[in-house]
């Protein structure tokens, strides 16, 4: 009985000293990530996953690196199929106002979709890989109606509104042709601005721009033709162009913006190890829904992404 009771003591610590460390070594590399430089050098930001709506902690690190007279630059790298439309309005507003003084290039990976698109057409230059996903102009708003499920379940739902038009976004009430057609006028405004804000960042005539936008996405090779994306390559290629529009050499410092939150919780908690093992044990296509399902799920209100 004692020994069972110690070999429970010493899990018990085990499992604290476990956690400790996970959290010793988060903040360590969290410290590493965030070295302030007085050095001259160029930012690098990682928008990765889907996005959501508050993107205050990117905007401020943005805002405080555009004012800083130590950061020369930014080199964007973007990995996302979209998110929100709020956020990918505000980081494109962010990047704008950063672009307008200083050089920004943006390096797509597997996609720069969507809202990831529209935050990255402020940027004086865009990269992307042949096989990139990008594009995929337009707004998305969806509504599920449960009223006639609940109707077969005996369940009725009455709504008191001030007016009709405030239970159409409820999917407790049924759909009325009034409310698709307002719910339509909100996604077709929100679909202008993205269309706009794309003419504006590429230089292109907005008729074009509509012609192009009528959701679908592109490769960075059809992108390249389109005007959508300047450049095909990697990393390195959009570094090459920022160090010319800079006129530094290639060994010219670059810091991280932010620390690395684009992992997955699991990377988060057990690192990038462990979480290559889930992968391989779940496969990379279960592991890619799981990560962008989850997060879309999270989303209020009209997206811009690309549903995969």
């Amino acid at each position: 009985m004692l020994n069972g009771r110690r070999l429970l003591y010493w899990r018990i610590a085990a499992i604290f000293c476990f956690v400790f460390a996970c959290i010793v070594s988060t903040k360590h590399f969290s410290s590493r990530s965030t070295i302030a430089s007085t050095k001259p050098h160029i930012a690098r930001l990682v928008i990765r996953g889907v996005i959501k709506n508050d993107v205050s902690r990117v905007t401020d690190a943005l805002a405080k690196a555009q004012k800083s007279p130590s950061v020369t630059g930014l080199l964007l790298v973007v990995d996302s199929p979209g998110g929100g439309v709020t956020g990918g309005e505000r980081l494109h507003d962010a990047i704008a106002n950063f672009a307008a003084v200083k050089p920004v290039v943006v390096s797509m990976g597997d996609m720069g979709a969507s809202a990831a698109y529209m935050l990255s057409v402020p940027a004086q230059h865009l990269v992307a890989r042949p096989s990139t996903l990008t594009g995929s102009i337009g707004v998305i708003m969806q509504r599920a109606d449960v009223s006639g499920l609940l109707s077969r379940w005996g369940v009725a739902m009455d709504a008191i509104t001030s007016g009709k038009m405030k239970d159409q976004t409820d999917p407790t009430s049924a759909l009325t042709p009034e409310g698709r057609a307002m719910l339509q006028g909100l996604v077709d405004d929100l679909f202008g601005q993205f269309v706009q804000m794309v003419a504006n960042g590429r230089h292109m005539p907005v008729e074009k721009v509509r012609e192009l936008a009528d959701g679908r996405a592109y490769t960075g090779h059809q992108a390249i033709a389109l005007n959508l994306v300047d450049e095909l390559g990697d990393e390195n290629v959009a570094r090459r162009w920022l160090d010319n529009r800079l006129h530094v050499s290639s060994d010219y410092p670059v810091a991280a913006l932010l620390p690395a939150h684009d992992q997955h919780w699991y990377e988060n908690l057990f690192g990038r190890r462990r979480s290559a093992m889930l992968e391989w044990m779940i496969g990379t296509q279960a592991e890619f829904f799981l990560k962008e399902r989850a997060a879309s799920l999270w989303l209020d209100g009209p997206v811009a992404i690309l549903q995969l």
